[in-house]
């Protein structure tokens, strides 16, 4: 008599039911699909044979990795191989055709897909939590959730390190303060002009008349002694001297003490915000040259951080075309000469990079136009590559120069695929020094664990290289 068994793949762990009198069935398959929401007319039909739950979160996604790429893995072979009975009349019925094809070629099994199985996998699916013991809805739901959950991180690799979000989120906060900064320094030029009027003509910087406004307080104070701490802020004796010389003699208005702290206070509050200003474009340069290190190295780290912004992400900004990313930042003049039929944007976001600025008149839209074409393929290589490098960015950025000077003395550039066969030839180098640099650091562990351990003497565990475990089978017999 033929056996058949159907194998389930749950978030849980493998599940195998064995089919009672499955030719009968067969032949009633309209009855079948009838009878799979009726609990107790399929319990009649399935029978649990083995159920083996996946120990950890990490063995279940690995698990299902597998699985979904139609391959068997070690925990499924000991599943089956001690399970299924081998033998001509023995039937596994599976629900994905790649993984019968594994499971054939491995274990010799016959498998199928096809007829009554779909219908049978469908009801073991819906009466999954009745079918095994001590299995409730409940935590079949949890256990899918959290391998759902896991499966999409593994899926689109995610890595805390390469995430563009912070980027977008960088360069609105940079801009925002930037407009901030520039509002706040303005108020307090009026502010403090009405007592000493003469400052905004000798120290036109904002960050440093903050700063000068902060210290002198009341211009009646200055003397000589306050020259070495105007020289420290301005970082020039000449404009020091002015600044004392112009508080003797100034036109402004006398000011009270209770005026006076609240400048300072609102004095202390722009400088912090200029402060914080700088460590969040430093923070932005770090976070760039993870990210996108290629784009920044080509057109500079804001340029870059904007188009990405502006896009929404750095693989919607890998999926446009160059001449997308030409017109980035410039989408109303787009639409406004579309409209009026005149003359379309030669350049958007990309007017900021100093390339535009150096090519003359006529060639503002041919540099702009070729930039374009080296910010898109630099995104493309960011987005898609393994090992970040700045070794692309580096040779699209040189290849942008030559092309400056072509359009000025007309000398000929090297061609795009010789570059980018130099580049590839550094980037192979660069990616074998640096796992010349692993094993050697690996190696490096292990004879210091090695001496620790013929001396007798304890080891940092970070330096311990990570020992293999033995896999337990299913009897418990390694």
């Amino acid at each position: 008599m033929a056996n058949l068994f159907v194998l389930f793949e749950h978030a849980a762990g493998y599940g195998v039911f064995k089919v009672k009198e499955f030719e009968e069935i067969g032949m009633i398959l309209p009855q079948l699909e009838a009878s799979i929401h009726d609990l107790p007319k399929f319990k009649s039909i399935v029978q649990l044979v083995s159920f083996a739950p996946f120990k950890t979160a990490l063995k279940a996604l690995e698990n299902i990795n597998a699985i979904s790429e139609g391959l068997m893995t070690e925990d499924l072979h000991q599943v089956l191989d001690v399970t299924i009975p081998k033998g001509k009349k023995t039937t596994l019925g599976v629900s994905d055709p790649k993984l019968a094809a594994s499971i054939s070629e491995a274990l010799g099994f016959k498998c199928s897909h096809i007829g009554i199985i779909p219908e049978i996998i469908r009801g073991i699916r819906y009466h999954f939590h009745h079918l095994v013991k001590g299995f409730t809805l409940k935590s079949s739901g949890i256990a899918q959730l959290g391998l759902g959950h896991s499966y999409s991180r593994a899926k689109i690799k995610f890595n805390v390190h390469r995430v563009d979000n912070m980027i977008i989120q960088s360069i609105a906060l940079l801009d925002q303060l930037d407009k901030d900064i520039n509002t706040f320094s303005m108020r307090i030029r009026e502010w403090y002009s009405y007592h000493f009027p003469e400052l905004v003509q000798i120290v036109p910087e904002n960050y440093i008349f903050a700063k000068v406004a902060k210290f002198i307080k009341n211009r009646k104070d200055l003397s000589e002694e306050s020259l070495e701490g105007l020289e420290e802020i301005t970082m020039d004796s000449g404009k020091a001297q002015a600044i004392l010389v112009a508080s003797r003699s100034s036109m402004g208005m006398d000011i009270s003490p209770i005026d006076l702290l609240n400048i300072e206070m609102f004095a202390s509050r722009v400088i912090s915000l200029s402060d914080y200003r700088k460590e969040l474009a430093e923070y932005l340069r770090s976070k760039m040259g993870d990210v996108a290190p290629n784009l920044g190295s080509l057109i500079g780290e804001q340029v870059g951080a904007r188009l990405i912004a502006h896009a929404g992400s750095l693989t919607n900004l890998a999926k446009c075309p160059a001449s997308t990313v030409q017109i980035l930042g410039a989408e109303k003049a787009l639409f406004r000469a579309l409209k009026t039929r005149g003359n379309t944007p030669k350049y958007g976001l990309l007017f900021h990079s100093t390339f535009i600025g150096r090519a003359g008149p006529k060639n503002k839209g041919r540099i702009s136009r070729y930039l374009a074409n080296k910010c898109s393929i630099a995104s493309r290589i960011d987005c898609f590559t393994e090992i970040p490098n700045r070794v692309f960015g580096e040779k699209l950025k040189q290849q942008v120069e030559d092309r400056l000077k072509f359009y000025e003395t007309g000398n000929i550039p090297k061609k795009n695929i010789e570059v980018m066969q130099e580049a590839i030839e550094e980037v192979k180098h660069l990616v074998t020094s640096e796992n010349k640099k692993k094993k050697k650091k690996k190696r490096t562990a292990s004879d210091a664990l090695n001496n620790s351990e013929a001396n007798g003497t304890e080891v940092d565990e970070s330096l311990e290289p990570p020992r293999k475990k033995k896999k337990k089978s299913l009897n418990g017999v390694s």
